[in-house]
């Protein structure tokens, strides 16, 4: 197999200061060489992009893509019950590359998500950005992109409801997280004077994750969904001194987008397409995304799969500019801005040279409800073509 290949006439979308271009685009060593009219070397696996649409591959900044498996009757491999607290846990050692879920998503142009453990306890441990297709979990890793952790009803339930024990109420969620980072500013200082002295000192996996946070090395991402679960969110990040972090659903973060623009807390919005299962949902809507958009807050879209079907991040984005996102805004919402969220965006989210070279092209604007993708590349590698690759599902039925 060639390690050129070259999406040929398309309208490029690259996501960078170029803005859209007509032509091509080159690939080489699994990068992105070039963009615009390129001369295709010779044995180059060519892509026809004619009359199509080439974007980014997309990247969805909260997922459990590759952790609660499709189709699977269990809970999956994204909450550890077993405490409040599991700092100490990490979410590739539970990520499954052959999750059905995967396929589904780089098939419909989604190549990177942010796997992460569940939002059942207050901590839920380390999250790993991670492309949608590979052969190995290690192989597929981009990078540690955060620490999980969760207010509101679930750990609420989780542990107060089925478990009784702490939390049980909203107070007992935000103790709990301040008693986590004071206990680690403890370790920190504990480990700094050990260090100091020559003495020997024990080591503590969950600690040193949380001392990643304070340090500014591995960003907080919180679940919350309600107005006031995202301001103590904000309140605990400022007592300790954490400036990278992100709030993610934000349900109701258009009730309070003044707040996120003036902290410069991104939001991570979703899943929007649902009822309102649960009591914090009650204010759910598709506006969210562009009333912070408007506010001047970065927003990234999520599926929250597979609470919504990975592959369905196109529709997600296309029902937001329905109710308002504007239609220039769309694909910066899972291309670009989680990326940065993520920091990730030296990899992905653009078609930039020396980026992946993780391209999907459509048959349309990628958010409208009847386009569809044709091609797909991931680190250079052609992994989908539509005409080739569709299975008619009459055909795939499993009695």
């Amino acid at each position: 197999m060639s390690d050129t290949l070259v999406v040929r006439g398309g309208t490029v979308h690259t996501q960078t200061d170029r803005g859209t271009v007509e032509g091509d685009v080159l690939v080489e060593d699994g990068e992105i060489a070039a963009v615009g009219d390129v001369d295709a070397p010779d044995g180059a696996t060519v892509v026809d992009a004619e009359g199509l649409e080439v974007t980014p591959g997309l990247v969805d900044a909260h997922s459990h893509a590759g952790m609660a498996e499709w189709g699977e009757p269990e809970d999956g491999d994204f909450n550890e019950g077993t405490s409040a607290t599991t700092p100490h846990v990490n979410a590739l050692d539970g990520f499954h590359p052959r999750d059905e879920e995967l396929k589904g998503a780089f098939q419909n142009g989604v190549t990177t998500v942010s796997a992460r453990m569940g939002s059942g306890n207050v901590i839920g441990g380390v999250i790993c950005s991670m492309k949608t297709y590979g052969l190995t979990a290690d192989g597929m890793l981009i990078r540690e992109d955060g620490m999980k952790a969760a207010m509101g009803e679930n750990p609420k339930r989780f542990h107060g409801e089925e478990h009784d024990r702490q939390p049980s109420t909203r107070p007992g969620v935000a103790a709990t997280l301040r008693e986590s980072f004071m206990a680690a500013e403890d370790y920190v200082d504990a480990r700094r004077r050990a260090r100091e002295e020559g003495d020997p000192f024990e080591r503590d996996l969950g600690n040193e994750n949380l001392a990643r946070v304070l340090e500014g090395d591995l960003p907080l991402r919180v679940h919350a969904h309600r107005a006031d679960d995202i301001m103590t969110v904000f309140r605990v990040a400022e007592e300790f001194g954490i400036d990278d972090l992100s709030v993610e659903h934000a349900t109701e973060g258009h009730v309070v987008a003044e707040e996120f623009a003036e902290r410069d807390v991104p939001a991570v919005v979703g899943p929007s397409f649902s009822s309102a299962s649960k009591y914090e949902l009650r204010n759910i809507t598709f506006e969210t995304p562009g009333l912070l958009h408007e506010a001047g807050v970065t927003v990234a879209i999520q599926t929250d799969a597979p609470v919504l079907p990975q592959q369905h991040l196109d529709v997600c984005v296309g029902l937001a500019v329905r109710e308002g996102l504007p239609a220039e805004a769309a694909l910066d919402t899972v291309t670009t801005n989680p990326a940065e969220i993520l920091g990730i965006e030296h990899r992905v989210g653009t078609l930039a040279e020396g980026t992946d070279a993780d391209i999907a092209v459509w048959d349309g604007p990628f958010y409208e409800v009847d386009s569809r993708t044709r091609h797909v590349v991931v680190d250079g590698e052609h992994v989908f073509d539509r005409d080739a690759d569709s299975v008619d599902p009459r055909e795939a039925y499993e009695w």
